[in-house]
């Protein structure tokens, strides 16, 4: 039951707002949005080296609260972008484990490795095994905000937001990850039941 003296409940930019007073409020948006985090970071890099990410995620957050601006992103935006910065410093786990799965594709009877947990979980998240490897090829730009849309689900203005690029930037890196992976596949769309929305 609520104390009187607890501030009521209200949306993430609002608690973000009333946790650089109140420290604890923060606690709200760790129980609100670990699981999604958690399980974009351990789509890319696997359930070991995720905890440590998704950790270092919600301690960066609270440590930058002060700077956050609403006016920019939601608060989900806002993780996003810092996960996905911090999925950077792990990138050749991560590509390693793409390239895995584009060797072989997920094999439930292999042992279980860190790139084979990796391979696995990205296929569950409906990576095709055959694009992988052209994925692993990406620079980490261009792969970023791939992810973002195939894994998150992100829009454009999202992407933009999440990793403080431009719109325009945002466009020209998914164009250009999406031609390599046709590329890869010989002509066929990648991404063709996700693409992500335009601006009209």
């Amino acid at each position: 039951m609520r104390r009187v003296s607890d501030p009521p409940h209200t949306d993430d930019s609002t608690v973000i707002e009333q946790s650089r007073r109140h420290p604890e409020r923060f606690g709200e948006i760790f129980d609100a949005h670990f699981a999604e985090i958690h399980r974009y970071v351990a789509s890319r890099l696997g359930p070991g080296p995720a905890e440590d990410v998704v950790a270092d995620t919600f301690l960066t957050a609270f440590h930058k609260r002060a700077g956050y601006d609403a006016a920019r992103g939601s608060v989900r935006t806002w993780l996003y972008g810092i996960a996905t910065n911090l999925v950077g410093k792990h990138r050749r786990t991560e590509v390693r484990a793409l390239r895995a799965l584009g060797r072989r594709g997920p094999d439930p009877d292999a042992a279980e490795g860190p790139e084979e947990r990796v391979a696995a979980r990205v296929s569950a998240e409906g990576l095709r095994p055959e694009i992988a490897g052209a994925i692993a090829s990406l620079n980490k730009g261009d792969r970023d905000v791939l992810l973002l849309v195939a894994l998150a689900g992100f829009s454009h203005d999202e992407i933009s937001a999440a990793l403080q690029i431009p719109y325009g930037t945002v466009g020209s890196r998914l164009n250009r990850a999406r031609r390599k992976l046709r590329e890869a596949l010989g002509g066929a769309n990648p991404m063709h039941d996700q693409e992500g929305p335009h601006r009209g």
